[in-house]
């Protein structure tokens, strides 16, 4: 004989996922209007992402100011002072070579994407499907239309270069104010916030703050080795735009997995097209055998924390990322999930139960213990 429904439990079930789906449905409206808020606000919150990106790279320097008996102002001013002199050295020697030889490198990957659409058409495979063909045109257009243009942006800025101006004087007054007054922060903010919110807020900023740290600063450094050994590789052999793929490569540092893949599928078809099939494949060799320095010996040395994000994780986040806002989506994607990460982790802090230990009974042996 079959068991038949309760009505009890059937209702309590209708009832617990009619209320769920309503709380999530709030929740997404919720993250809707916020998301929307956050768009119209863009002109203020992208320089404010930029000045807290640039406040984590100079913070250890000022860090070592203020303890060795610096003002804060003062450490503060000569740290965005330095920072503004290195920034402007960088321009006048990598920027404006990059940017002069942006349209020769985007040149340069729509040949080689017309080499490997003519290997992939002969033998052995023999590919000459229409909408295969029409794929890889569209990609060719896409290379050369959209490739300069990412290049440029690294000089330019994030649109065009008024806002990019605007921007960056912004985000550097912003990186003195934090350099300058950032531990006074957090305390403040707890003296403005109200009951439990006074102590989850600051430690949640405080997490946050550490995991963004972490990953700027290793990121940027694993770029900068990456693009010495790449670039001193492509050096040896000859390969033209050595300087733009070099900066191609620290900048792709920031996008984890797909920069990575980007930057070395465009150095293999620069040294496809300039040095032929051989120079390509050592290239190729050389990218390898740097990602898996930078995976299995630089990462775990320079990033002793890590963001605590499966790797799947990272690629669909940078995926989204670059679905939603393009270049600068992808640029912010993984420190966006980290810092998720970071505040779910609190939360799931504060609503576990605290761990009980077993209780251990002392065993009886029936024999008197002498006092």
């Amino acid at each position: 004989m079959s068991a038949t429904l309760s009505p009890t439990k059937t209702r309590a079930a209708l009832r617990t996922s009619a209320r769920i789906s309503v709380e999530l449905l709030l929740t997404l409206l919720m993250l809707t209007v916020a998301l929307w808020v956050l768009g119209r606000m863009w002109s203020v919150v992208w320089p404010l992402i930029v000045g807290l990106l640039l406040t984590t790279l100079t913070w250890p320097l000022t860090r070592f100011l203020r303890r060795h008996g610096w003002r804060p102002a003062l450490a503060a001013s000569a740290v965005t002072v330095l920072f503004l002199l290195g920034s402007v050295g960088v321009v006048a020697l990598i920027a404006v070579p990059v940017a002069s030889q942006s349209g020769e490198l985007s040149d340069g990957v729509v040949e080689g994407l017309q080499k490997l659409r003519e290997w992939a058409s002969g033998p052995p495979l023999n590919i000459g499907d229409d909408q295969i063909t029409k794929a890889l045109d569209t990609a060719v257009a896409r290379a050369q239309d959209g490739l300069g243009s990412m290049v440029t942006a690294v000089v330019t800025g994030v649109s065009t270069v008024v806002n990019g101006v605007i921007t960056a004087v912004l985000a550097v007054f912003l990186m003195f104010f934090f350099l300058k007054d950032g531990p006074r922060f957090l305390p403040w903010l707890a003296r403005q916030l109200p009951g439990r919110l006074a102590d989850d807020v600051p430690a949640v900023a405080a997490r946050s703050w550490d995991t963004l740290g972490a990953f700027v600063r290793s990121q940027a450094l694993v770029g900068l080795l990456d693009a010495v050994f790449i670039g001193l590789g492509l050096w040896i052999l000859g390969v033209p735009l050595v300087l733009p793929l070099a900066v191609l490569t620290f900048v792709s540092a920031f996008v984890p997995i797909v920069g990575a893949l980007f930057a070395g599928f465009v150095a293999v078809l620069i040294a496809l097209v300039s040095n032929g099939l051989t120079d390509a494949l050592i290239v190729l060799a050389i990218i390898v055998v740097v990602q898996q320095l930078e995976g299995n010996v630089f990462q775990p040395m320079i990033q002793s924390r890590g963001l605590g994000l499966h790797a799947a994780v990272i690629l669909l986040a940078v995926t989204l990322g670059g679905s939603l806002a393009g270049i600068v989506g992808s640029l912010l994607a993984v420190p966006v999930a980290a810092v998720i990460a970071v505040v779910w982790n609190y939360v799931r802090e504060q609503l576990s139960d605290p761990p009980q230990e077993p209780e251990t009974d002392e065993p009886h042996t029936g024999v008197a213990v002498p006092s």
